[in-house]
């Protein structure tokens, strides 16, 4: 028995190593890619379980990546597209994989919530140490004069430290008051990455996720005294933040790229062949191609890439792919919206998690998430707090019908 504990002890710390990783993208392939399909393949030698709760989860990230393969079909010169798809695939088995480690044991939600916030503050730390240039090789962590991290785009950057932050925010408001300086200085290193990344999807997305974090607290936990200890903290929180970005907004470099950044539109937004005009052009062309037009040809033909996950699926995946995604999206959303206020002991990480599914879904409609990381953690997240709900439901009825 002691033996099989240790073994489960360490598989979880392998699963958590993984996490930490994904911070971690300078280069492709990167660590994380290398590392985890070595871990999912030992896994799958030594008996990685699969259950029916995450088929759909499973059948439709298989029949978006058909989609991929039939789109390269359509191209005359394939490139290195095939690799494309190879990646995406890669991805999305990695999203049935932490659906099933976490079915199999939820306790590991628990170290995955660490790891991915060890990872989130070290990678904040040189974005924030690269743009003001304090560190050797500052330019590393830095493009266009915005913080990336250990990235390859702020864009991704930004976006990453999101769920980490709500994760602090939470342990802010429900955890325990000895622990609350280490957080709020977590919570203050990453809230400063994600605004030194200047990414107005990352800004929206901070935003929209703090604000959903306290109003699911709120609805979930409905005594008085919580309620007044959460306005209290969060109007603490507000004054804090304002304050922060008052005095980031007196550095020149800051407050220059600030003012051009907070425009709700950008100049490349709303200009001829601009972002939205786009979008226009490419949804004409998922009318004349069901099959898609090829991995990535879409940047190659109007010079950018979709800066939208619906008009990217429909180019990359075709209409197969794109009705496997959404579908997708809106079964995570309707099972997870469902169960993620129940008494359970993985409702506080399945709640974080559909909070930033939510927003990403949102933020989907001006930035291209196909490849990021991070989110098909957060849907392998989703799926084991799913099947685990699933199971538990299994289990009550299997009791009801024996007493």
């Amino acid at each position: 028995m002691p033996h099989r504990a240790g073994i489960s002890v360490l598989a979880s710390l392998a699963i958590a190593f993984g996490v930490f990783l994904s911070g971690f993208v300078i280069r492709e392939p990167a660590p994380y890619e290398l590392y985890m399909a070595a871990l999912i393949g030992l896994w799958a030698i030594m008996g990685l379980r699969l259950s029916r709760h995450i088929a759909p989860l499973i059948a439709l990230y298989i029949t978006f990546n058909i989609g991929g393969m039939f789109s390269i079909l359509t191209m005359p010169n394939v490139k290195g597209t095939p690799m494309y798809i190879a990646v995406s695939l890669f991805l999305a088995i990695s999203a049935m994989f932490f659906a099933a480690v976490i079915e199999a044991d939820w306790r590991r939600l628990n170290l995955i919530f660490k790891a991915y916030v060890v990872a989130a503050i070290i990678t904040a730390l040189l974005g924030i140490l690269g743009y003001f240039g304090l560190i050797p090789g500052a330019a590393a962590f830095t493009r266009y004069d915005r913080a990336m991290g250990a990235f390859q785009d702020p864009n991704v950057f930004g976006p990453y430290l999101v769920l980490p932050s709500i994760y602090l925010m939470y342990g802010l408001l429900d955890g325990k008051l000895s622990t609350a300086p280490i957080k709020a200085l977590g919570l203050v290193v990453l809230t400063i990455g994600v605004f030194l990344s200047f990414s107005r999807a990352a800004w929206g997305l901070f935003a929209f996720s703090m604000l959903a974090l306290i109003f699911c607290m709120l609805i979930k936990r409905r005594t008085g005294s919580f309620r007044l200890k959460i306005v209290i903290m969060s109007m603490i929180g507000v004054v804090a933040l304002v304050a922060a970005v008052v005095v980031a907004l007196q550095i020149p470099q800051v407050s220059s790229l600030f003012e051009t950044r907070a425009k709700l539109v950008q100049s490349y937004d709303g200009a001829h062949l601009g972002r939205f005009a786009r979008h226009a052009i490419g949804f004409g062309w998922a009318l004349d191609h069901p099959l898609g037009i090829g991995p990535l040809e879409f940047g190659l033909a109007l010079g950018e890439d979709t800066h939208n996950i619906w008009l990217k699926a429909l180019m990359d995946y075709g209409w197969m792919g794109f009705i496997s995604y959404v579908t997708l999206i809106i079964w995570t959303l309707t099972l997870g919206v469902k169960y993620m206020f129940r008494d359970r002991p993985w409702q506080p990480f399945l709640m974080m998690a559909m909070v930033l599914i939510i927003g990403h879904t949102m933020i989907g409609n001006v930035i291209d998430t196909d490849h990021w990381r991070h989110f098909y953690l957060l849907m392998g997240i989703a799926w084991g707090c799913i099947a685990l709900e699933k199971r538990w439901q299994t289990r009550l009825r299997a009791e009801r019908s024996a007493a």
